[in-house]
């Protein structure tokens, strides 16, 4: 049987998984919710299917293995509200699923360290809907025998997503909040933590994806300014910047995230263990 992986909100990280697996003969299909974006997964290899709409019953028959990464509503996880009969009856044929979820189900910690172990306490909306799907997928994991595995993503960043753009306009603005440190991921070590949990199943497990560095994000920004040889931008007062209500919202929860987990039980070696080493790369590869 082809390996099969049916990701569910084929976008950013599941593309990126997919530029590993496609070259390895893997078969994987990517659902969305435009013709205009099916148009752009199929220019990669994939194949694309245009869900709600489409029927994507045939898809998950063939599948060995599951994505996860549509964001869920006020009802939960938009995936298990159409689906999760039919995914329940095809667990028996699937050898790994994987659910995308956040860092922000920890909720605000002060800037101090949280593993997978720390309660799930969120003070966003977004977290809190993160911990609702993540809840709903292991009750159906629980019940069908389906292999999940859950990981939360830190701050993800990547070629197309970094602060080059903004700098380069002159838009970046470093905006300071006493305390606050992020933790981040880049995008091709998401794609090879999910690589190596498919080589390596542990269902039930839950991991964070995130690198060895947090940081204050005006730190960030003024790493960017200096490989650019621009100058950096004045800081700004968190209660004094505007922001739009999502965007403040980030700066709602302050956590250093551990990593130990995919290191010690996946084995991996992180591609860019600190934003400096993602952002040299981001700009070597446009040069």
């Amino acid at each position: 049987m082809t390996e099969t992986l049916l990701s569910f909100g084929h976008g950013y990280s599941a593309r990126a998984l997919a530029r590993r697996l496609l070259p390895r003969g893997w078969r994987v299909i990517g659902t969305t919710r435009s013709a205009e974006k099916a148009a752009g997964i199929a220019t990669t290899g994939a194949e694309a299917l245009v869900w709600p709409g489409e029927d994507v019953r045939p898809a998950l028959a063939h599948a060995t293995h599951l994505l996860i990464s549509a964001a869920p509503g006020d009802d939960g996880d938009p995936v298990l509200a159409e689906l999760a009969d039919d995914i329940a009856a095809a667990a028996p044929h699937i050898r790994w699923a994987g659910y995308l979820s956040t860092t922000g189900v920890y909720g605000d910690h002060g800037g101090d360290w949280v593993d997978e172990s720390a309660p799930l306490t969120p003070s966003t909306r977004r977290g809190r809907l993160r911990v609702m799907a993540e809840g709903q997928w292991r009750e159906l994991a629980d019940r069908s025998g389906l292999p999940l595995h859950i990981f939360r993503l830190a701050g993800i960043y990547g070629p197309g997503r970094g602060p080059f753009a903004k700098v380069r306009a002159g838009t970046a603005r470093r905006i300071v909040k006493e305390g606050q440190v992020f933790s981040r991921t880049h995008v091709d070590d998401i794609a090879q933590v999910l690589d190596a949990s498919i080589a390596h199943p542990n269902p039930g497990a839950a991991y964070n994806v995130c690198d060895d560095d947090p940081a204050p994000p005006q730190d960030v920004i003024a790493h960017a300014a200096e490989l650019l040889g621009k100058p950096v931008p004045a800081a700004v007062p968190f209660e004094e910047a505007e922001m739009s209500p999502m965007a403040r919202s980030f700066y709602a929860e302050s956590k250093r995230v551990r990593n130990d987990r995919i290191r010690d039980e996946l084995g991996v070696r992180l591609l860019y263990p600190s934003y400096r080493d993602g952002l040299r790369a981001l700009l070597d590869s446009e040069t």
